[in-house]
């Protein structure tokens, strides 16, 4: 089965493709398209559901989108559906983890949570599935693997950031591996 990923990230793909190796998954770029389908949304389900219906709209395709939120407790759910561009439209990671160390800076509860949301768009059929890892911010950058805000996130029952794991682990426990594994289900 072939189904098209409405993203031009790499790593992402890299993630999903190792999850779903049983199925054909084509990117944005295999389409084409270079630059980021435009999201609009005020919700993680919202901005989903934008990409996968501008794919399934333009090209009819079945095909799948993803947004993923960082959620820390004490900076009420911030950066959320932010995440991405949270210091700035350029997207930089460094500077997005920069900006919540430092709004974190003397505060106790570091509590947070990634939380990934799937549009599928199957024979024109929309399902939403979601997954969530709970964790905790640590202080300082640590690890070189992942992307995003991983050297800085701490899954609960781990004494490693997802930077430091190794994409099956990580793979297995991470609010987007959870969500693949629900994609996974309902393509079956």
């Amino acid at each position: 089965m072939k189904l098209t990923f409405a993203t031009n990230n790499p790593n992402k793909l890299k993630e999903v493709q190792s999850k779903l190796s049983n199925f054909e998954i084509v990117s944005l770029k295999e389409l084409g398209i270079t630059e980021d389908i435009p999201e609009t949304g005020v919700t993680l389900d919202e901005n989903a559901l934008i990409k996968a219906r501008y794919l399934y709209e333009i090209y009819k395709v079945d095909c799948f989108a993803d947004d993923t939120g960082l959620e820390i407790q004490s900076l009420n759910n911030e950066p959320g559906v932010y995440s991405a561009r949270y210091a700035g439209e350029e997207k930089s990671s460094d500077k997005n983890m920069d900006l919540v160390l430092s709004k974190l800076a003397g505060k106790e509860n570091r509590k947070a949570r990634f939380r990934t949301v799937i549009a599928l768009i199957q024979d024109g059929k929309e399902t939403l599935m979601e997954g969530i890892v709970e964790g905790t911010i640590i202080e300082t950058k640590t690890g070189k693997d992942g992307f995003g805000y991983d050297p800085i996130f701490m899954p609960n029952g781990f004494d490693i950031t997802f930077a430091q794991m190794d994409m099956e682990t990580k793979n297995r426990i991470s609010h987007r591996g959870l969500a693949i594994d629900k994609l996974a289900g309902c393509l079956r």
